[in-house]
């Protein structure tokens, strides 16, 4: 697979975006016009500069309003193309992108511009050069790529060929296996990009909205599945107008677009297995099994508050660390670690952001494949020293600069417990909890689609619509990543302003991004009996949510006032229903929550947000005198 991306894709000056995209680890680049006209240098130095950091300028583009130009323009339209074939050739590439014309003084007719681009390829056969000819979505005649192919084809010159778009044909919900039939040697490049799929001007759409592919909702995967059936073996190139990414990092977007071509060409691949796809040696996505432990960073003082929340919840002391001030808390199948070590990764992230679930553990397939997909995928491994006689845990840095350890079956992986802990004998009590339902993980939203990407490409899980959740203080969005079988489950929650809940945990935590943990029970009203017992104070939601929700629901009095009573929510979808309640917040707005999942629902009771997060920000501003009212 040849990979490459246009430096529209990512932010930065020419220099930065080539010493970017080459260190992600593409082989080519497609110079945009504006980057070359704003670069103080020469064709030569922009073509040394790609050389030097080993990269093929794959295409220059684009140039506009070719085709179909009245007589009166025409020559001087061709004038313009011989200057571009100059430019071309001093910086060292041989294909020309040639967008459809959208000019008001552009002739239509397939013959016309058939026998344009005809002697265009005649002038570029001269010098050794190639062009594409590429169907505007919005273009004035031309905005399919079925008739940018005829006119390519009736233009019938070696040196003119068609360049395909992904967001070009799947935003006009082109079938794109119309492309199948259109012979491989005579498409000169692909581009790619995804987009959410909402409905919106063309133009717009594309110039603010385009993602890499795997981050939206077009069926990219079928696009590109129709092009490698052609016979076609250039480059798989990204295309990407976003406004987020103009402001982001170039370096993390430039290898978010590499981790998704590798990612493409894989699900290309799974979904159609005779298609050639040169792929480098990827090990396979692996399956999530479930979450082993979360992990605590804290302090031996603040460790109490947290301990005490725990086993409020039921969970009880089961081991200790050998070596390390690691506690060890279990109920059901659930593993919490509190970690008050005074040195270490823990000790560090605890001084930065302060008592919160630093690291999660992921049970999967093959640990160490796992690791080595996220090294190639680009994601950084993480090691730190371990003692004589422990088990060596593989990881990998996630969200916020927390840790993912990746556990298996494998002899030394699967007796962590036994070989790392000394295990206490303990009572079979506990509220009834299982096992872990899922985690949220809490982000600045401009981070949220890097993460989604991270996840899918590197286990076997699936993103979901994302959700607008109502703070008072603004919108949250939420999407959630989740494996077929639901043993993986995690809510990503993107905060546009510091205001929000979510905003106030990230600014005051200063990125911590495991903002909740839900567990999971058989029987809520028997577990959320038990809590009360035990002394457990639930989050208080208002009278006024269950008047309502009696009134939307129709449950019955009885079974609202029990509700109520013990602070349980309800939510309903066409599969089944949800019950759940939250503990009060711990912190800067951690907090857990217990569910109850009963006929296949699926969702994660979004509708009540809005009256959690408003029962949050009254705890917290009683509690604190925090102003997020």
């Amino acid at each position: 697979m040849k990979t490459s991306i246009a430096t529209v894709s990512i932010s930065g000056d020419l220099q930065e975006k080539i010493a970017a995209i080459a260190a992600a680890g593409y082989a080519g680049v497609e110079i945009f016009e504006q980057d070359f006209l704003t670069f103080d240098g020469s064709p030569q130095d922009i073509g040394r500069m790609a050389r030097d950091h080993g990269l093929e300028i794959t295409v220059f583009q684009p140039f506009r309003d070719f085709e179909g130009m009245p007589d009166s323009h025409r020559a001087r339209t061709f004038d313009r193309a011989e200057r571009k074939f100059d430019l071309m050739q001093q910086l060292g590439t041989d294909l020309m992108l040639i967008c459809s014309s959208i000019s008001p003084l552009a002739l239509g007719g397939i013959d016309r511009a058939a026998a344009d681009f005809n002697e265009l390829g005649e002038r570029a056969a001269k010098r050794g050069l190639r062009v594409g000819y590429e169907a505007l979505a919005w273009g004035r005649f031309v905005n399919d790529h079925r008739d940018a192919w005829e006119i390519v084809r009736r233009a019938d010159h070696p040196n003119i060929g068609l360049i395909l778009d992904s967001f070009h044909t799947l935003s006009r919900k082109i079938s794109p296996q119309s492309i199948r039939a259109i012979p491989g040697d005579r498409i000169f490049l692909v581009q790619l990009a995804d987009a959410p799929l909402i409905e919106m001007d063309l133009l717009q759409w594309s110039r603010h909205l385009r993602m890499m592919p795997g981050q939206g909702d077009l069926p990219v995967t079928d696009f590109m599945r129709a092009v490698v059936a052609t016979g076609y073996d250039g480059p798989w190139s990204l295309e990407i107008f976003n406004d987020q990414f103009r402001g982001g990092s170039p370096k993390s977007i430039a290898v978010d677009g590499y981790r998704s071509l590798l990612f493409l060409g894989e699900q290309v691949k799974e979904e159609e297995p005779a298609l050639p796809v040169p792929m480098p040696p990827l090990p396979p996505r692996t399956e999530v099994e479930g979450v082993e432990f979360v992990e605590f960073a804290t302090s031996e003082k603040e460790a109490k508050d947290l301990v005490a929340l725990v086993e409020a919840l039921g969970f009880q002391r089961a081991g200790r660390h050998r070596t390390k001030d690691v506690t060890l808390y279990r109920q059901g199948g659930i593993n919490l670690l509190i970690n008050t070590a005074r040195d270490g990764f823990a000790h560090s992230s605890f001084a930065l952001h302060g008592t919160s679930a630093y690291a999660i553990a992921l049970k999967v397939t093959d640990a160490a494949a796992t690791v080595e997909r996220a090294r190639l995928l680009g994601a950084m491994p993480f090691e730190q020293p371990s003692n004589p006689g422990e088990a060596k845990l593989p990881a990998i840095r996630g969200v916020g600069g927390g840790i993912i350890y990746l556990l298996d079956a494998s002899a030394d992986l699967g007796a962590i417990w036994e070989k790392d802990f000394a295990l206490e004998a303990t009572a079979v009590t506990g509220a009834g909890l299982g096992r872990i339902d899922h985690i949220a993980q809490t982000m600045n939203y401009e981070e949220m689609l890097t993460w989604i990407l991270f996840y899918r490409s590197l286990v076997k899980a699936q993103k979901t619509p994302m959700v607008d959740i109502v703070d008072p203080a603004g919108l949250i969005r939420s999407q959630v990543i989740e494996s077929p079988d639901g043993a993986l489950r995690l809510t990503l929650n993107g905060a546009e302003n510091r205001n929000t809940l979510a905003g106030h945990f990230i600014s005051e935590s200063f990125g911590s991004s495991i903002q909740h943990v839900a567990f999971s029970t058989d029987d809520i009203f028997a577990t959320a009996t038990a809590l009360k017992t035990a002394g457990f104070k639930p989050l208080t939601v208002s009278a006024n949510y269950y008047a309502d929700l009696d009134a939307r629901y129709q449950l019955g009095d009885a079974l609202i006032a029990r509700m109520q009573g013990l602070g349980i929510l309800y939510d309903r979808d066409d599969a089944g229903e949800f019950f759940h309640l939250y503990s009060q917040t711990f912190g800067e707005g951690f907090f857990f929550e217990i569910c109850e999942r009963r006929s296949g629902y699926r969702g994660y009771g979004a509708p009540n947000a809005p009256f959690r997060i408003a029962a949050q920000k009254r705890q917290m501003h009683l509690k604190e005198g925090l102003n997020l009212l």
